[in-house]
């Protein structure tokens, strides 16, 4: 039987302090990028997770919405609100007219492009500063 960990002590709450600070620190980066090229946060996780979608380069609404970890009538909505902005398009599918796939546009292409550029020079400026925090030690005394 697994033995259960130590309970938790103050470096392991500083740990988690500074890597929910970092974390936030990341979001509040993207939040003021995104809207300041005139979309939501929202959106860009969108447009990032139908880019990034692995093994193809569309997704139902139902897939979006296990990605952002939304309800699905909320993704609708989201994806009405990119569709009316020219970012993606709703297309029947060719192999199962019962399914809709959400598919970008070159819009949502050229405005993803340049916000994950964004992104990625911040990751890259964190490389060290966000880590995840170590809380399975060993050293704790029992």
């Amino acid at each position: 039987m697994p033995s259960r960990p130590p309970p938790l002590d103050k470096a392991d709450f500083a740990a988690l302090s500074e890597f929910r600070y970092q974390m936030r620190r990341f979001e509040r980066f993207s939040e003021d990028v995104v809207q300041a090229k005139g979309i939501t946060p929202l959106q860009y996780l969108l447009l990032l997770h139908l880019k990034g979608y692995p093994g193809r380069d569309w997704a139902t609404v139902g897939e979006l919405a296990e990605r952002l970890q939304a309800k699905p009538h909320g993704v609708v909505a989201l994806v009405s609100r990119c569709e009316a902005g020219g970012l993606v398009e709703r297309r029947v599918s060719d192999t199962d007219r019962r399914r809709v796939e959400v598919h970008l546009l070159k819009d949502g292409e050229a405005m993803l492009s340049q916000l994950a550029e964004l992104h990625r020079a911040e990751l890259l400026s964190l490389d060290g500063v966000f880590t995840i925090p170590k809380l399975d030690r060993d050293d704790h005394a029992e």
